[in-house]
């Protein structure tokens, strides 16, 4: 998922920046630079370091130039806390870079460190993007592009489904999209991902959505109460029921036509048009109105705004199961 920012995609590049909050997408960055270093010469020295570890002067030593010309990767995470003297190294580094070393910066981004950050890019550095993922369908692209990785199949419901399962750790769903290529035969659907992951899919988020906007108020309760057992963030389930009335309030008052027609139009994957339609049966505007102000009633509780996030969560999950059967009266 990781990508870069400029034309150079040559992993043994003098200077590679990784830029962005995402653990995974650092280290396979990090990752991808070594696998090339060790294939060019399996005896390449790495050496992984934290800010405390480069004093000044500790860059100048290691990247000396060295009798046997031997490869070697030198990682410096976390960047943007260096010290003020050790930056000033590593910019006059950026001057000269030596040959068979390989210099991997990992940055927040951010203004802490812009300093450093705007220096790399200026000298031409390799730039590999690493943003936190914040919105569903960031990690649906993710686990879509790992499923391609590993060259295996999965219908978008299949990807829906694990990204419902799992949630918004890369990790685990690069874990479980992993797990499933190797176990399964043939093409990855919706049906496998809820035998494999069965529970977990239970305690999502959107399963607590799906049966809310249903008018499965009971349904959803239980649901509400498993996943907010099990971890699933309070926030979660808010954006969760915002996304469900949202979708019912764009298709509603979207013009007919066929599935892919209204993808287009509202920005939806097909198979989400079949859902929601089938969902939207006694909804009204009324309802989608009175929906959302339940919804966001219950995002500003669970954000601070109230005392007790679980009962928000609980009347936000009724009232919008009420409103799909009698358009929020």
């Amino acid at each position: 998922m990781a990508t870069k920012r400029n034309s150079t995609d040559d992993p043994l590049a003098p200077v590679t920046l990784a830029v962005g909050q995402e653990d995974l997408l650092l280290d396979r960055a990090v990752q991808h630079v070594v696998a090339a270093a060790r294939a060019s010469d399996a005896d390449t020295d790495v050496r992984d370091l934290t800010p405390d570890q480069l004093q000044p002067g500790t860059l100048a030593e290691l990247t000396s130039p060295s009798l046997f010309a031997e490869r070697k990767v030198v990682i410096v995470r976390n960047a943007q806390d260096l010290s003020a003297d050790t930056v000033k190294d590593v910019k006059a580094y950026l001057g000269a870079p030596a040959e068979e070393i390989t210099l991997v910066l990992l940055h927040a981004g951010g203004a802490k460190g812009k300093g450093l950050l705007d220096a790399v890019r200026k000298a031409g550095a390799r730039e590999v993007a690493c943003p936190k993922t914040t919105k569903p369908a960031e990690r649906l692209s993710f686990v879509r592009s790992e499923f391609r990785a590993l060259g295996r199949s999965a219908t978008p419901e299949a990807c829906q489904a694990l990204v419902d399962s799992i949630g918004s750790d890369l990790r685990e769903l690069a874990s479980a999209a992993s797990q499933l290529a190797a176990d399964v035969e043939g093409t990855i659907d919706e049906e496998v991902v809820g035998r494999y992951y069965t529970g977990r899919a239970e305690a999502s988020s959107f399963t607590v959505a799906d049966r809310a906007v249903e008018g499965r108020a009971a349904e959803a309760l239980e649901a509400l109460r498993w996943s907010l057992s099990t971890g699933v963030a309070p926030v979660l389930i808010t954006s969760a029921l915002a996304q469900g009335v949202r979708a019912i309030g764009k298709l509603s008052s979207a013009r007919g036509g066929r599935p892919a027609d209204l993808a287009r139009e509202l920005g939806m994957p097909p198979w989400k048009i079949d859902r929601v339609r089938q969902q939207m049966r006694g909804w009204t505007p009324d309802g989608v109105a009175a929906a959302l102000i339940a919804v966001a009633a219950a995002d500003a509780g669970v954000k601070g705004g109230g005392d007790d996030p679980e009962y928000a969560l609980e009347k936000a999950v009724v009232a919008v199961a009420r409103a799909a059967r009698s358009g929020g009266r």
